[in-house]
């Protein structure tokens, strides 16, 4: 009985490491697929996104995949958070009259000023991952100019004009 006591953290311990995300890839929720595409539109496209909102709320895949879209800030969280990823602004913007979306800035690697860096009413243009665990939990991250090898393409957000990577 000892021996098994001793064995049985173990064991549970190499489990456990076992479902660790690779590194690289900000959050761990999301199917990784191979035919994810590799670039996004050089310019806004806000239909493209709402499409593939429209897939995965109706049960198609939940693959991450490169959106480009813009519109106006409606919404900006005053305090960057900590997450286990490093620090994080938030803030949403309106991709159709009746449709918003959360924007997560990596600012540990932006090249930006102290976050809020954007406010209520900034027209912005993003590109990032668009991410789909359920209807709440959505959202764009992979803003900023890194990659890994859990995602290929560099994002951005655009603010009035001035580009933040």
């Amino acid at each position: 009985m000892m021996a098994y006591s001793r064995l049985l953290p173990a064991a549970l311990l190499l489990a456990g490491l076992s479902g660790l995300t690779h590194p690289a890839q900000a959050r761990g929720w999301h199917d990784e697929r191979a035919d994810v595409p590799q670039t996004v539109s050089a310019t806004c496209d806000n239909q493209d996104f709402l499409s593939k909102q429209l897939a995965y709320e109706n049960g198609g895949s939940k693959a991450d995949t490169p959106v480009h879209i813009c519109g106006k800030v409606i919404a900006v969280s005053p305090n960057a958070k900590r997450t286990r990823s490093g620090w994080h602004g938030y803030f949403y913007v309106a991709v159709s009259p009746s449709v918003s979306i959360r924007i997560v800035s990596g600012l540990d690697e932006m090249h930006a000023p102290a976050w809020p860096w954007v406010a209520k009413g900034d027209q912005v243009d993003v590109v990032g991952r668009y991410y789909y665990d359920s209807i709440r939990r959505q959202g764009v991250d992979w803003t900023h100019h890194g990659t890994g090898r859990s995602w290929h393409v560099p994002g951005y957000v655009t603010v009035n004009g001035t580009k933040y990577d």
